[in-house]
């Protein structure tokens, strides 16, 4: 069996995107969590992790990180990990949006509100808005490439996230698409563990609350 490694659930939009892969795809795994700490997580995540980072899939002596290859890895072996249309692979969605992903940091627990949203963080979500519309009228829906949940959906799973979190405008198709991944398995059961985590980081939870006025905070107390 697979083993994953993941950082906290509540901060870790890397490692929610193999993880939410697989749940969906009924790929089984054992999931280990190696939470974060202040400064350099580096000789921590070296210890199952070449590259010092999470996610890390482990398979017998194979050892695959980054998201990304973490995908190609499974594509090999399981079906269904890509979409079968050769234009719905071609997205924006690996690590681009860094305007986005630095203002608005993944924190599945807190809902903030943002007086002003940057001007880069406009500029992100008019091109996810773009491409989600696009994505949603060419294949159909309801999910980005058709009619079922494949790497592209949770490639984008952390920015569906980041939208509950900090109450981003979405035209109505994509804040249909919002609505619908929220509704999913995966989703829903990363978000109930994340909100029960005792874990809490303060750089992490500093970097969002620097994003705007925190208006609730949903973690189990």
């Amino acid at each position: 069996m697979y083993t994953l490694y993941i950082a906290n659930k509540i901060y870790s939009s890397w490692s929610l995107r193999p993880w939410a892969l697989m749940r969906a795809l009924n790929i089984p795994f054992e999931e280990k969590v190696v939470t974060f700490g202040a400064g350099s997580n580096w000789d921590n995540l070296r210890a199952f992790s070449p590259a010092g980072k999470v996610p890390c899939l482990h398979d017998g002596e194979a050892v695959v990180w980054d998201s990304l290859g973490i995908t190609e890895f499974l594509a090999d072996r399981h079906h269904g990990v890509w979409p079968q249309d050769p234009k719905a692979k071609a997205w924006e969605m690996h690590s681009g949006f860094t305007n986005l992903r630095g203002t608005c940091p993944m924190h599945v627990g807190l809902r903030i509100h943002i007086d002003a949203i940057p001007e880069g963080v406009k500029a992100d979500l008019a091109r996810i808005k773009e491409l989600w519309t696009e994505g949603l009228r060419e294949f159909g829906g309801p999910f980005l490439a058709g009619q079922h949940f494949t790497a592209i959906d949770a490639f984008f799973a952390p920015v569906i996230f980041r939208i509950q979190t900090y109450g981003l405008p979405m035209n109505d198709a994509a804040g249909a698409y919002v609505q619908h991944m929220l509704q999913q398995a995966p989703i829903q059961q990363w978000q109930d563990q994340a909100l029960a985590e005792p874990w809490v980081e303060s750089e992490h939870e500093a970097g969002a609350m620097a994003a705007g006025q925190v208006i609730e905070d949903k973690r189990v107390k």
